[in-house]
């Protein structure tokens, strides 16, 4: 009987679409990433739902367009914040709660930010075990914030296990975690979703990455993620998991750009619905089964990883709900004539439709609480620089019916219109912050020293 095939999952913070060496960074070196991508495949049009991280988390984990599963926005917040009663619906099948049932082991490491509540956290979604932090690194005591949040809480399942860690060690932290939990389920299938903390600031980084960096804190940042990657990929060869281990590498969505050009010739930043917010990279390597050194131009997102894994797995898909995502698995092996399985892909801005991408074309319809008219043909100017709508109103005309049909199936807030397939989001009775400042305790930082916030 053929092995099911291990899946690790690593998703980045804020780490742009030209942070990469293999996606052409000159201020970064990350020779364990462009090794992946030599021994397995690159997508080069690869999208996150949404260019924020609630948002993107929940539709990743759960293959739906974050309006589908009310993440578009949270007690009209664009992010989940410390304490709110809202979260990741229990109701919703999650890839670690498909794959358990599929027999797999199943932990989370690192950022989780769909909710706090003990109802929405990690454990709640079907992972055995979580270690991590529950929101963004930010979320904490911090010098320079207007509004003071409670201490910082790194989570063991679901106890805090300290508040207001050491951040600059918390990688390696996360690393001996993984480690751990791959060494103990090497005789079977299991399932690692590791969500780094880098590259959102503030950038605590170690000494020793801070001091090869040629791009400050957010290079040593970078540079930390490659080598938890690399000593990941040497574990699997180790333990002689490598051809029995698909290792899924992406970002949440696009960088802020505070160091540069981080989302390369992308226009746009993180919380823009312009490539540079929602498209990024996405390496994926599996040695003897995913040929090496593939390059896909194919549209895929995140949202096709949950029908992916579990056909891989032999898991079930929900058929009561709708799912966006789709299986991409042709993609993945290079077969001969694969192609998106995607007609659309469509751009929301929490819960504004904002743009649409068909093929090589991309409409934007709304920006900035503003009608827009602009249409780009991607392949030719993938930076979005020349709008070509009063060339093209025939396409024009084809995007805006993707469009309406959108507004019926999601809804649009721009539009004043309701979607007719949306569900709830999750909600707590009786909600409280996990953590409370204790003036005499001795935290390893009270104050993170730093006023740099994501």
């Amino acid at each position: 009987m053929q092995r099911k095939p291990n899946v690790i999952l690593i998703n980045c913070d804020d780490l742009g679409y030209g942070d990469l060496g293999c996606y052409g960074s000159q201020a970064h070196k990350t020779p364990a990433l462009d090794l992946m991508a030599q021994n397995g495949i690159q997508f080069t049009d690869f999208y996150m739902a949404s260019p924020v991280c609630s948002p993107s988390r929940g539709a990743m984990m759960t293959g739906c367009y974050p309006k589908r599963i009310g993440f578009d926005q949270f007690e009209g917040r664009h992010v989940l914040f410390p304490g709110q009663g809202v979260g990741l619906n229990p109701d919703e099948i999650t890839i670690a709660k498909a794959l358990k049932g599929a027999d797999y082991a199943t932990m989370m490491i690192g950022k989780w930010h769909c909710g706090d509540q003990k109802e929405f956290l990690p454990t709640r979604h079907g992972f055995d075990h979580y270690y991590g932090l529950p929101y963004s690194n930010d979320m904490g005591r911090q010098t320079g914030s207007r509004h003071m949040l409670p201490p910082l809480p790194l989570m063991d399942d679901e106890q805090v296990l300290q508040a207001q860690p050491d951040q600059a060690s918390l990688t390696e932290r996360y690393l001996e975690q993984a480690v751990k939990f791959i060494r103990n389920h090497q005789e079977e299938p299991f399932f690692l979703y590791f969500a780094h903390m880098y590259v959102h600031l503030p950038l605590y980084v170690p000494k020793r990455f801070l001091e090869q960096s040629e791009n400050g804190p957010y290079g040593a940042a970078v540079a930390c993620i490659d080598w938890t990657t690399g000593v990941l990929m040497e574990e699997l060869k180790l333990l002689g998991l490598e051809q029995d281990t698909l290792v899924i590498f992406t970002s949440d969505n696009g960088s802020r750009c505070d160091y540069g050009a981080s989302n390369g010739r992308l226009r746009g930043t993180k919380n823009t619905t312009w490539e540079g917010g929602m498209r990024l990279p996405c390496l994926m390597s599996w040695p003897g089964t995913i040929p090496a050194g593939g390059i896909c131009g194919e549209i895929a997102t995140s949202m096709d990883f949950l029908p992916t894994l579990c056909a891989l797995a032999g898991a079930s898909l929900p058929n009561d709900r709708v799912i966006d995502g789709k299986d991409i698995l042709p993609l993945m092996l290079q077969e001969e004539d694969a192609a998106s399985p995607h007609e659309a892909f469509f751009y929301y801005h929490s819960s504004k439709l904002a743009a649409v991408r068909c093929g090589e074309w991309k409409l934007h319809v709304h920006r900035k609480d503003e009608t827009v008219w602009e249409l780009y043909h991607l392949k030719e100017d993938v930076s979005e620089s020349r709008n070509v709508a009063e060339e093209h109103p025939e396409v024009v005309a084809r995007l805006e019916l993707l469009l309406e049909a959108c507004r019926a199936d999601l809804g649009d807030a721009a539009a004043d219109r309701m979607g007719a397939n949306c569900r709830e989001i999750g909600r707590a009775a009786n909600p409280e912050p996990l953590t409370q400042y204790k003036e005499h305790y001795p935290y390893y930082m009270a104050m993170y020293d730093l006023g740099d916030r994501g």
